[in-house]
Parts: C-alpha cells; structure tokens; sequence
C-alpha cells in the first residue's frame, strides 16, 4: 500500500527534513515506488506537484526540496499501485474545487468491491479506488449542505462529523487511512495505521529513522511555534510520537488538534466526538 505525510503549522515552515526521510522510503528504503505528489499551501490555493517516477529518484522531487518551500499546511503522498495504473493521473493528492477552496485528499489502503454512485459534480480521471473515494466525500459533503458558497461554509465541528462518519463508512470496505485538507484545515482518519507528533517549544533535535540526517528544531523555531507532523509510521526515532487508534479521527488547524474522535469498534454508523477549547 502507499504512504501519507502531511504538516500543519500555526506560522509557514518548510517540511524538508521530514520529507528527506519520507520520500527515500518511495523505492529506496520501502517499495512504494509507483509515483508520489505533493499539496503546499502556502496560501489559500496549494501548489501541487505530482510524478510517476518513484519518489527516491525523481529530479521533480530534488527541485520542490531544492525550493525549501514554507507552507502552513502541506500533504504528501507516495505510491505503491493496487488499482490503476503507474501514470500521474493516478498519483494523489487529487484535487477538486468547492465552496471556493481547493479541497485535496491522499489515501492509503485498499477499498474492494468500491463503485458508489457518484452525483455527477465530481468525477475521477484515473482509474483508483481513492479518487473515487474523494469524489463521494465532496458529493456527501455538498448534499448534506446545500447552502454553502465561497462566503458562507459549515463549522469546523459540522465538517468534521461528516468526513468521520464517511471514513468510517469507507473503512468498511478495506482500509481508509486519509488525508484532506482545504488550507484552513487538515482532516486525518486512521483505518489501519497513522502517526502524529507535535513539535513545539522547547524544540529538540531529531534524528530520522531512513536516513542518517539529525537537524535541530530549536535552530529554526521561535518560541511561539507549533506543527504537527503526520506519517503513515513515524519518521523519526527519538520523538514522541502518537500511534492513531484504529477507527480514529483528528482535525488540525494551525498546528494544533481541534477535534478529535474514536469510532466503536463494532458500531460503524456512531460517532463520539469533542471539539477542543
């Protein structure tokens, strides 16, 4: 399967470090070598770039490092193809206009026997199993509020509630670990397996688990600073990091966690939620 690394961050940062590690596991130290792409938002429209070639070797992906790109929020994909083929219209993140946003989504896992009847609005291009899947969440979400536009949106909590009921939902069908994200706020699901550290004063140095680089966070953090950072499995290994339960949902904005959510295990149409202060 493939794997997701996303950012959320109260001021603009580069995700560099962590992506040195991140992108040597598309082809080099792991197999997902099937293509990878990457979401920066670094204002209210991300900047995309996606490539076919596999993540460890690809000159695009030297070039976006080469940029040192800072980004309030940034998503990040590599892939190992299950459905559809090694082509950059199957490389995540899709993305899809509503309510005015540039709405993007990674996926990881597997979804069988997965052909919802789709509204029309949204359509994939490629032939995934994800990109249908993201194409379902934008039509529940513009049917369950028809009344929203570019000025008036639904509530973080009303987002949240939806998008952790369909991703439990779509984890009934195979695994669904995701990440969606419109620059105001990242959205992430855990089907299976997904980790999260937060970084924030006082700033350590960390050491990463694919490659033999420690950088210190300290050097190039004020104190008044804060990410998360977000993995399929933990990048580094000296750093605390949160193993998302099975069935779990988080929503970050600005590098903090606003929602959180554990769905019952053996009741997938429930949800218990709380919004942080």
């Amino acid at each position: 399967m493939c794997q997701l690394l996303a950012m959320s961050c109260l001021q603009p940062a580069s995700i560099n470090f962590s992506l040195e590690g991140f992108h040597t596991r598309g082809g080099h130290t792991d197999e997902h070598k099937d293509g990878w792409g990457m979401a920066f938002f670094e204002t209210e429209r991300p900047r995309l770039f996606h490539d076919h070639a596999p993540a460890a070797w690809s000159p695009l992906l030297q070039k976006v490092k080469s940029e040192f790109i800072k980004a309030k929020s940034v998503i990040a994909h590599i892939r190992k193809a299950t459905y559809g083929n090694v082509s950059l219209r199957n490389c995540h993140p899709f993305a899809r206009e509503l309510w005015g946003q540039t709405w993007v989504m990674s996926h990881n896992g597997d979804l069988h026997n997965f052909n919802p009847a789709l509204e029309g609005r949204f359509t994939p291009e490629g032939e995934t199993d994800s990109e249908r899947a993201f194409c379902l969440i934008l039509d529940t979400l513009a049917a369950n509020f028809p009344w929203a536009n570019e000025w008036v949106k639904p509530s973080d909590h009303e987002i949240f509630a939806v998008l952790n009921q369909l991703s439990a939902q779509l984890s009934s069908y195979g695994s669904f670990n995701v990440l969606i994200g419109n620059g105001d706020f990242l959205f992430a699901h855990c089907s299976t397996k997904l980790a999260y550290v937060e970084r924030r004063y006082p700033f350590q140095a960390a050491t990463l688990v694919d490659k033999d680089l420690t950088f210190d966070l300290s050097a190039h953090n004020a104190p008044n600073d804060r990410m998360i950072v977000l993995a399929t499995t933990p990048l580094t290994c000296n750093e605390q990091w949160t193993l998302m339960n099975r069935g779990e949902s988080i929503l970050l904005r600005d590098g903090d966690i606003v929602a959180k959510s554990l769905m019952a295990a053996n009741q997938p149409e429930s949800n218990v939620f709380a919004i942080a202060a």
